[in-house]
């Protein structure tokens, strides 16, 4: 469950993001909205990468502002273009991640072998294609023993293959773990691959729940 109160976002004068008081429970959440509506910012608020006025609260227990740790330590986020050191390796940001987020032991196997990254696991990922970048970060998304993850603009790139086994990530971990996602994109959700999802829309500053 995740809970927002007297949540602002501006940017100068500007006030991009407004939600006074708001419970979301656990669930898969399709964010849309047109460009410039503020999914991004959401996200990387959520994230904890922005600052903001308020708070955002897992379970209204363990506080973004209060307990940045621990609720850092339960958020994964991934970016919709990301960017990592170029002379790491796949293999050394996943250990990297591992040992932040606390993973289980061979956690990364399943995800790394499903998208058949094993190949490149060893190279620096600056001789990463974007396509390659992005299975990459969603491995990274995956670490740890998460509550919620943010996914911005997940779809970018990604082949109908590496589509299929990413929804198999989702329904999986939510399935097992109850972990909730919050998922931005200009494409359209396929209601098959994620049956239980429900859509929000961002407009006029806030959240409009649709489905």
């Amino acid at each position: 469950m995740l809970h927002f109160a007297k949540f602002r976002k501006s940017y100068g004068s500007y006030l991009a993001l407004a939600i006074e008081d708001l419970t979301i429970l656990s669930g898969i959440y399709w964010i849309k909205g047109v460009n410039g509506s503020g999914k991004s910012t959401l996200l990387k608020t959520m994230a904890g990468i922005l600052y903001f006025d308020g708070d955002i609260s897992i379970n209204k227990q363990i506080s973004l502002k209060n307990q940045a740790i621990a609720y850092r330590q339960l958020v994964n986020f991934a970016e919709a273009e990301p960017i990592f050191p170029e002379f790491l390796t796949g293999k050394e940001l996943v250990q990297v991640f591992a040992a932040a987020k606390n993973a289980p032991t061979g956690q990364e196997d399943y995800y790394i072998e499903s998208m058949h990254l094993q190949p490149y696991l060893n190279q620096p990922v600056s001789t990463y294609s974007s396509g390659m970048l992005k299975k990459l970060s969603l491995v990274l998304a995956f670490m740890g023993k998460p509550r919620i993850i943010l996914l911005d603009e997940p779809l970018i790139t990604l082949d109908q293959a590496a589509l299929n086994i990413f929804y198999k990530w989702i329904a999986r971990e939510h399935q097992q773990n109850k972990t909730s996602f919050f998922i931005s994109s200009h494409q359209a959700l396929e209601p098959e691959a994620l049956p239980t999802a429900k859509e929000i829309l961002l407009q006029a500053q806030t959240l409009h729940f649709i489905s």
